[in-house]
């Protein structure tokens, strides 16, 4: 017997596909739920098999959910979600389904997911990697705080800095834990005004007081981030000091 979970925000889409489930006795619903919030809890603390995850949704979106989970199950998007995700839910995702959606092509994606060979938690990291560099930010970040999910704008942002598999992401007198890579952050905030000043530190460009020669840059609150000779050239180009 798999387990799953049915985390969409319309209460129809979510009464379907219990309706095209009892074609798959050998699949439990544990539950369903409508937002992001309800949904990352229910997965922490029910371990599914398998989640039917709508991306756009109020609260946080369904990929906001995903990459706050240190191990997610097996992804089935059910979505209107139809432009530059495609290609990469071809890649990583065991299937996707664009609304209105049939019996039949929800009995082949169920199939899809009992072909299933267990590097589903691998393959939702990568696309997740993937559709970040395609999409424009949000304005804001997600970060998991005890149980609990927090959104940070992403101008209470002072800088952000590597930690081992993590990104530290630091707000006036707080800081918090991401599993991101500074890398794909990267991508993720160009557009929002911050700069890669190092292999380990972004910053804002709002925050920047000063440079300290080529060795330093000085924040508003004071703190000095180091700057690779690549960031200070990157730097001064993007400020045209």
């Amino acid at each position: 017997m798999k387990s799953c979970l049915i985390i969409d925000d319309e209460p129809l889409a979510r009464a379907l596909v219990k309706e095209y489930l009892l074609k798959h006795p050998e699949i439990q619903v544990l539950g369903e739920y409508g937002d992001g919030f309800a949904g990352f809890k229910a997965i922490q603390e029910l371990k599914p098999d398998l989640i039917f995850l709508d991306i756009q949704m109020p609260k946080i979106t369904g990929f906001e959910m995903l990459e706050l989970i240190e191990e997610p199950p097996a992804v089935i998007f059910c979505t209107a979600y139809d432009s530059f995700a495609l290609k990469a839910f071809d890649a990583h995702a065991i299937d996707y389904l664009l609304k209105p959606f049939s019996q039949e092509r929800f009995d082949g994606a169920v199939q899809r997911f009992k072909q299933f060979s267990g590097t589903q938690a691998v393959e939702v990291k990568q696309l997740l990697e993937d559709v970040s560099a395609m999409k424009e930010n949000s304005g804001r970040i997600t970060v998991k705080q005890g149980g609990q999910i927090r959104i940070i704008p992403c101008e209470q942002i002072i800088r952000i800095e590597a930690n081992d598999d993590y990104v530290k992401i630091f707000i006036q007198d707080e800081s918090f834990l991401k599993k991101t890579t500074l890398s794909q952050l990267e991508r993720m905030l160009e557009k929002e005004g911050f700069v890669r000043v190092h292999r380990s530190h972004m910053v804002p460009l709002n925050q920047i007081t000063s440079l300290d020669g080529a060795d330093f840059a000085l924040l508003k609150n004071g703190t000095k981030v180091p700057l690779s000779k690549t960031g200070y050239q990157r730097l001064k180009e993007t400020l045209n000091w």
